[in-house]
């Protein structure tokens, strides 16, 4: 079973890879999740929200139809309404701090060797080790 999940992390990274570069090559855009969802509710015209809702469907369809193929087991969160409700905010935060989220700096940007990229990335990451250590060891 290890075996098959190494597999599936590098055919989804592939994946990612593939759909990032294609949306780059088509449309001249970078696969930025965050950018991608906020160009939904800004006041784009309808030609702009079609792609942008067609990417955001197949991000949610492809893991479910995943989930579905392999027997996964739903989710369980460990927090509350609240709890979501608090993280939500403060990763939409962030990704306007940064100017973009882990997909547009840690997927596109630093394929695209941008200083900036690799500086968000780095961040992304020390927060994300630093959140796992407070909440499991001192929290």
């Amino acid at each position: 079973m290890a075996d098959a999940n190494i597999y599936g992390g590098l055919l989804g990274g592939a994946l990612i890879g593939l759909a990032a570069a294609l949306l780059l090559l088509v449309n001249g855009r970078i696969a930025g999740v965050s950018g991608i969802c906020a160009g939904l509710i800004s006041a784009n015209p309808l030609r702009e929200k079609f792609w942008r809702a067609a990417f955001v469907m197949g991000l949610v369809s492809g893991s479910a139809l995943y989930g579905w193929i392999h027997g996964a087991t739903p989710l369980r969160l460990q927090t509350g309404s609240a709890g979501l409700l608090l993280a939500g905010l403060l990763v939409g935060f962030g990704t306007r701090l940064s100017s973009g989220c882990t997909s547009g700096h840690g997927v596109c940007g630093l394929a695209r060797r941008s200083p900036r990229s690799l500086v968000a990335t780095i961040t992304f990451i020390a927060f994300g080790v630093l959140t796992v250590y407070l909440t499991r060891h001192v929290f």
